[in-house]
């Protein structure tokens, strides 16, 4: 029996020879966000160049700034169709304009969409080094690329020192790989935005909302961080996430999140990926309490319904009088996508005693626009249903839309609209029959 490292030096190779293993009128599925791996990324579109592959499908999600600059470059639209589960920076001006296409997703099905719905050639993501038993980690990145391993008909490995070992579902062994390149370059990183005096306003006032004891996830966002930045005086916090993030960092080095009080996972911090800077991914790094797990187990709402006290804050980008939220369309194209916000809304209410959040800052564009609007405008997107939302927050306040009757949720909605705008939202819920 051959040994590990043989196994290994026998099935390293060059990102061109990699790229070989990729046919024309293939499906190849790359990793998210921080797990994209920019050596084979730029092999692939090299070989679409010289013309020596076309008619591929290429599915991601969240792409960022490799992706940009290879595979979704516009010259290369004829040759590469690509797919985005949720869109980012990277190809929000292709999808605006019809180049590339994005497919409407709850990330809690997407592995299942991958496993039952889709014939995957080849699957290809950045991940750890192996270990002595023959094991690479998946690092950041665990959501559906774990299923698209094991679904693939060829696995392409793009070993980086930089990405940390990390446990639970999230190994994957030599020998379920093709082949596997060497690529020791710095992460991706994602460090936080500019905080805003909102931020300050409304972070606290969720995390007053939060009791000791919860398990919290946290969305994408400024206004995710500054709830978070404002959990240093609770106790027992567990984190079951979508994402880890920064501030995540901070709770559990501070022994703020112990995870002490979760049923599931005890002790440990969950999620499915993770994006930040180099000294999250090195607190990471072989960090026993760290598991991440497919986002098909994370972002269950069955399963996140299991976490007694279960909070949930997101961001969106508008909200209707109706109560509506749209998190993923701005300007007539879409913006992002729904991820897991709707897992997380749905599984937080189903939780004893939890809470889902939807947060924003109530304008847009140096207070001219109104992030309050009488009805989403025609072609948005209803990221969460008004029948789901729970509790919108502004910088004006807290209101709770559950059980509330169109009229109650109307007054509410606009009561936490900027003040300068909340004459012509009561005039346009008169004229919706709404008061």
């Amino acid at each position: 029996m051959k040994s590990i490292q043989q196994m290994y030096q026998k099935k390293l190779t060059s990102p061109a020879d990699a790229m070989k293993l990729v046919s024309s009128g293939d499906t190849v599925v790359y990793g998210m966000s921080i797990a994209q791996p920019p050596a084979l990324l730029e092999a692939l579109a090299g070989r679409a160049r010289q013309g020596e592959i076309r008619d591929l499908k290429v599915y991601s999600f969240l792409p960022r700034d490799h992706a940009k600059t290879t595979v979704l470059s516009p010259d290369l639209a004829d040759t590469i169709e690509n797919y985005s589960w949720f869109v980012g920076v990277a190809d929000r001006d292709s999808i605006r304009v019809g180049l590339n296409y994005h497919v409407p997703s709850y990330l809690h099905q997407i592995p299942r969409l991958i496993s039952d719905f889709m014939e995957v050639d080849v699957a290809m993501a950045t991940v750890s080094p192996m270990d002595k038993a023959g094991f690479f980690s998946l690092g950041t990145a665990n959501d559906y690329f774990s299923t698209a391993a094991r679904k693939s008909k060829k696995v392409i490995l793009e070993v980086n020192n930089a990405m940390p070992r990390v446990f639970g579902d999230s190994f994957i062994h030599i020998s379920e790989v093709t082949a596997v390149i060497e690529n020791h370059v710095p992460l991706m990183e994602l460090p936080d935005s500019p905080q805003k005096p909102e931020d300050d306003i409304i972070g606290p006032a969720i995390a007053a909302m939060i009791p000791d004891g919860a398990t919290i996830q946290l969305g994408i966002g400024n206004l995710p961080n500054a709830v978070a930045r404002y959990l240093s005086h609770h106790k027992d916090i567990g984190i079951h996430s979508e994402l880890f993030t920064e501030r995540m960092v901070d709770l559990v080095e501070s022994g703020v999140a112990n995870g002490k009080r979760k049923p599931l996972h005890r002790h440990k911090h969950v999620f499915t990926t993770a994006a930040g800077t180099k000294r999250m991914y090195e607190f990471m790094n072989d960090h026993p309490a760290m598991e991440s797990y497919p986002s098909s187990h994370v972002c269950a709402p069955s399963i996140i319904a299991k976490h007694p006290d279960m909070i949930s804050v997101n961001s969106v980008l508008e909200v209707d009088l109706l109560g509506q939220a749209n998190a993923e369309h701005l300007e007539g194209s879409t913006f992002s996508g729904t991820g897991g916000q709707l897992d997380f809304v749905r599984g937080a209410f189903a939780s004893p005693g939890g809470k889902s959040f939807l947060a924003f800052y109530s304008t847009a564009k140096g207070g001219t626009i109104s992030r309050v609007v009488p009805q989403l405008p025609p072609g948005a997107v209803v990221t969460t249903p008004r029948a789901d939302v729970h509790y919108l927050a502004t910088e004006h306040g807290i209101v709770n839309l559950k059980g509330k009757s169109t009229r109650e949720r109307a007054l509410a909605i606009i009561s936490i609209a900027a003040p300068q705008f909340r004459d012509d939202l009561m005039r346009a819920a008169e004229d919706m029959y709404l008061i």
